[in-house]
Formats: structure tokens, C-alpha cells, sequence
């Protein structure tokens, strides 16, 4: 099986983040404001562990050091167009309680809808 090509996360990750932050975009670009970017994000010490958590595993790279380096790209591709980056970062103890909480699978929408929520609670104290 071939790896897809992705950045931070799985592709549906980064693709869910850019779809849901769309309109916000369009809205901040006439203002010429810099929007706030939630992406998922891993600990180097969690990112075997939530390998063997997530149900869609298989998209995500083996090692952290190469999801590390896809992410580093992205972050630094969103930031340069002037936008700001929060990191979210996966808990291999809480994400499957809150996905329990929800119903939800432990997948890269899950991940997305997490990283959003978290983004914009903490958005309001900017």
C-alpha cells in the first residue's frame, strides 16, 4: 500500500481545517485580518501510542519525524501567508474519552473537529 501525500495529519485532516475555515478566510482576507489556524499536533512521546489508537492510522506517517517535517511545512506555509498557527495537540488518554463523550470514531475528522473546537474556545482569550 502506498502512503498518500499529506502534511500535517491525515490529508481529510488538513482538507476538513481548510474547508471549515474557508469562510472565515473570505470574511479576513477583505479586512485584511490574519485568521487563526487550528492543526492537530503530536507529541513525540504520544505519537506511537496514538498510532495504535487512531482508526485511520494508515494515513499518517510512520514516524514522527516525518509527520514532524510535513507539519513544520504546513505550519510555516499558513504562516507565511500571514495567518497565526494554534497548535493542538493529540492526548493519547483524553482524545478517545472525547470521541467516546461523542460518538465519534477516533479518525482525522474526529482529530479536525477537536483542533477546531479547541481553537475557537481559546480564540475568545487572544
Amino acid at each position: 500500500m502506498t502512503k498518500k501525500n499529506t502534511f500535517a495529519g491525515s490529508g481529510k485532516t488538513a482538507a476538513k481545517i481548510q474547508e471549515k475555515q474557508k469562510i472565515t478566510a473570505q470574511t479576513a482576507s477583505k479586512t485584511n485580518q490574519p485568521m487563526l489556524r487550528a492543526m492537530v499536533w503530536y507529541k513525540e512521546e504520544d505519537y506511537k501510542l496514538l498510532l495504535t489508537l487512531f482508526d485511520d492510522a494508515e494515513l499518517l506517517p510512520l514516524t514522527f519525524a516525518d509527520w514532524s517535517k510535513r507539519a513544520e511545512e504546513k505550519k510555516e506555509e499558513v504562516e507565511s501567508a500571514g495567518d497565526q498557527v494554534i497548535k493542538v495537540f493529540i492526548d493519547p488518554k483524553t482524545f478517545p474519552e472525547w470521541c467516546a463523550s461523542k460518538n465519534l470514531p477516533k479518525d482525522a475528522n474526529s482529530r479536525s473537529q477537536l483542533a477546531l473546537e479547541v481553537a475557537q474556545a481559546n480564540s475568545f482569550g487572544l
